[in-house]
């Protein structure tokens, strides 16, 4: 079939993107799905720094490349042995399709599938097809999921099905921005209730994680960013203490409101100087957590003497460190039920033919978590 998809050709691309137009909407062909997969149509798709990484080059990917990974969707065709859906099925895709069978999978660690990780980096869907195409060459699956398009072809085992009434502007953002956040905190920090939790980077991740915190009854909620609107925001979401980041004394100001530094400190910007704030604001015998994904090169220089002397432990959080089939109903009830206040997060409404602009305002820090409407 014929269908409309952003297309990125080249990584690399300066903004402003409305000048440089990294992204190409153009007509492109979708084959049917194979086994074990399935044809959904796009009904909204949140736009993530994941997706501008690939646009300015911090994550390389195989180009050209059909972008997006954050999606609500509905299905449309099964594949052979799809049992399990049907046409009409409501489905968050999720951006690590889990083969189930590898050592990590059997662990219950799906966002560490081996077979999952190799086939996003060589840009196919997890049984090794490319159902893309652009003028009869190949065109590369983002993370197999590749959403700002009007239809996709996925891995079953990309999708979650969803029996609760929910919009799909809401359920998109628990694909990425709420799996992530919320699961960096609920898998990964695991707070007891009245330890404190202080948050660098406050976009749709790191404000996931915020409500999560306050949901998870942490005694201090602590905010940092460099924008004031998003500060104000956090503390209307509950936050104890927001600073600037880059204020004098922000360090200091955490570690005397916790006396002594945050028992878990999440990094959720993506960039060093976020990840050496979380470390630095983290008490003796605390944990320090990073969600981002700066660019590959990226290092920070830790003092083996201060891991050994103070205790302290230094992880990495990916795809909210739990399990999307279980965790995307649960944290979607938990929002229902008012514990973790998603609509709040959310940002301006794109469509494609603006995405250069969208991912613009992405790159200012200023936005919220903004969405691509289909309809």
């Amino acid at each position: 079939m014929k269908m409309r998809a952003a297309v990125v050709h080249a990584s690399g691309a300066a903004a402003p993107f409305a000048q440089s137009r990294p992204i190409q909407v153009t007509k492109v062909d979708l084959g049917k799905p194979g086994a074990g997969e399935v044809l959904v149509r796009i009904r909204a798709a949140g736009l993530c720094h994941s997706d501008l990484s690939v646009i300015n080059g911090d994550r390389p990917r195989a180009m050209p490349i059909a972008l997006g990974h954050e999606a609500s969707a509905e299905v449309v065709e099964c594949g052979a042995d799809v049992g399990d859906l049907t046409p009409g099925d409501h489905v968050v895709l999720v951006f690590v399709p889990s083969c189930g069978c590898c050592l990590p999978c059997m662990e219950g660690r799906p966002a560490l599938c081996e077979p999952g990780a190799a086939a996003n980096t060589a840009g196919t869907l997890l049984g090794g097809h490319r159902r893309l195409s652009l003028a009869g060459s190949p065109l590369n699956h983002h993370t197999g999921v590749s959403c700002f398009a009007e239809y996709a072809v996925v891995s079953r085992r990309s999708c979650v099905r969803l029996d609760i009434d929910i919009s799909h502007r809401e359920a998109a953002l628990f694909g990425c921005a709420v799996l992530t956040g919320a699961g960096a905190v609920i898998n990964a920090a695991r707070p007891r209730v009245g330890q404190s939790v202080a948050i660098v980077g406050l976009g749709g991740v790191g404000l996931s994680a915020l409500i999560a915190a306050v949901a998870a009854g942490a005694g201090e909620v602590i905010a940092l960013d460099l924008n004031e609107t998003k500060l104000e925001l956090a503390r209307e979401l509950g936050a104890t203490l927001t600073i600037r980041a880059n204020a004098p004394g922000a360090v200091e100001s955490v570690r005397e409101r916790t006396k002594g530094g945050a028992d878990f400190a999440l990094d959720m910007a993506g960039a060093v100087p976020a990840f050496e704030l979380a470390h630095l604001i983290t008490r003796r015998g605390g944990t320090t957590i990073t969600s981002g994904l700066p660019n590959s090169s990226a290092c920070f220089p830790l003092a083996l003497s201060q891991l050994v002397g103070e205790e302290r432990t230094v992880r990495g959080s990916y795809l909210g460190s739990g399990v999307p089939a279980r965790d995307i109903p649960s944290y979607i009830a938990l929002y229902q039920r008012g514990r973790l206040p998603v609509d709040r997060l959310m940002g301006r409404v794109w469509t494609l033919d603006t995405l250069n602009e969208g991912f613009d305002h992405l790159h200012s820090g200023s936005g919220l978590r903004d969405v691509v409407l289909m309809d």
